[in-house]
């Protein structure tokens, strides 16, 4: 489950009022991450980007504000084999973005020489997109300023590009990724901003809860 940080708060009142008092932990070696117990057994873990080590947890429902907030500058790289999009957001807002489809050829059933043939085809259309997006990320998002890093996509090709050398001060950022995205387009491109900020929310409800 993921919460858009302004409605934390009334997320937090709403499990309260389903589930009973709730009582404040911090999980041992998860560092971003609220423990909420409440009275019936049921448990919401609430994750947010990684904070730095003097940052307060809060203890309280008054402590929240400013706790959930994500990264006020985010860079977005989503890429798969149909397309890419890259973006630079202030808060919840796009300010740059640039997004373009590519075709990547699927795999082949044939065998021998055709399935070879096929296989460079298809390898040499996936390096051109991976060398075209990690060109438009070094310019749309290199040098300084970025506070996070929402990628996407296909595994194994975000993270050919985000390997690049060139961009070794974005790889050191603080990360999310999804790589359960369709083909970028604009409109993903903006879903994948809202699921960034989010904070994560892992619920176990109790039986008894569960039973009501």
């Amino acid at each position: 489950m993921e919460v858009d940080p302004a409605r934390l708060g009334r997320w937090v009142d709403g499990f309260a009022e389903r589930h009973g008092t709730l009582r404040w932990t911090t999980p041992e070696g998860e560092p971003g991450v609220v423990r909420l117990v409440a009275d019936d057994g049921s448990v919401a873990d609430l994750q947010t980007w990684p904070a730095p080590d003097s940052a307060a947890v809060p203890t309280s429902r008054r402590e929240l504000v400013g706790w959930g907030s994500p990264p006020q500058t985010l860079g977005l790289v989503l890429l798969r084999r149909g397309g890419y999009a890259v973006g630079r957001a202030s808060g919840d807002r796009l300010v740059d973005h640039k997004c373009g489809t590519r075709y990547v050829q699927s795999r082949t059933a044939a065998g021998g020489w055709s399935q070879q043939r096929f296989a460079r085809r298809r390898g040499n259309q996936a390096d051109a997109l991976v060398g075209t997006v990690t060109d438009l990320v070094l310019d749309r998002l290199g040098g300084a300023g970025l506070e996070g890093l929402v990628a996407g996509g296909d595994k194994a090709l975000v993270r050919q590009v985000l390997a690049e050398p060139r961009l070794a001060d974005l790889t050191g950022l603080p990360r999310r990724e999804f790589y359960d995205i369709p083909d970028p387009r604009l409109t993903v491109l903006e879903h994948a901003l809202r699921r960034g900020r989010a904070v994560r929310v892992r619920l176990r409800e109790s039986a008894s809860a569960v039973g009501d």
